[in-house]
């Protein structure tokens, strides 16, 4: 059990049946009246994020979240298909579960399953990931101005801005977190 006075960011709990994670916290304790504990708690199945505040002798119970190494191997059109690098069981996930946390995933690439009591709520992608770029308009000498950008395509379909002097079949290093540019490889 975990008291609201003990909350650190990016602890989880169970509250009212969901999976919670707190982002933020603040201690409050007003001049009158008794001290509390202001958060922003975020369902981890839902996405939501809620404000709350509790008394700091309020007690909830911890939730334990698995991450497990799988191995991204193909989408069939409906169904994501994934591997256990370890027992080589197969599980499959819908587009409305994976979201957009494949759009820099090769197939063959290690990601984490995040999951709670067997049941998988999220996929996280590899913190940096080089991909090839596929499409990219040329740059143009003189065409200098400081940080000007352009859009890419890289070879899993998504755009991201990258310099000037990039070109076609080139590959390059994406920070999956933001989705941002970081080097030529």
């Amino acid at each position: 059990m975990i008291t609201a006075g003990d909350f650190r960011n990016g602890m989880t709990i169970e509250m009212d049946n969901k999976v919670y994670q707190v982002i933020e916290f603040q201690h409050v304790k007003p001049g009158k009246g008794a001290a509390f504990v202001r958060t922003k708690l975020k369902d981890i199945k839902g996405g939501g994020v809620t404000e709350t505040s509790f008394r700091p002798t309020e007690k909830f119970p911890a939730a334990r979240i698995d991450r497990k190494d799988m191995q991204y191997l193909y989408n069939d059109g409906e169904l994501y298909n994934f591997m256990d690098v370890e027992t080589y069981d197969q599980v499959a996930l819908t587009a409305d579960q994976i979201g957009d946390a494949l759009k820099f995933v090769k197939e063959n690439e290690v990601v984490k399953m995040l999951s709670h009591n067997g049941s998988i709520f999220s996929v996280e992608p590899p913190m940096f990931v080089e991909l090839q770029i596929t499409d990219t308009e040329p740059g143009f000498k003189g065409d200098t101005a400081t940080g000007a950008t352009k859009p890419a395509t890289v070879e899993t379909g998504a755009v991201v801005y990258v310099p000037l002097f990039v070109e076609n079949g080139e590959t390059i290093k994406i920070d999956t977190r933001t989705g941002e540019y970081l080097s030529r490889v």
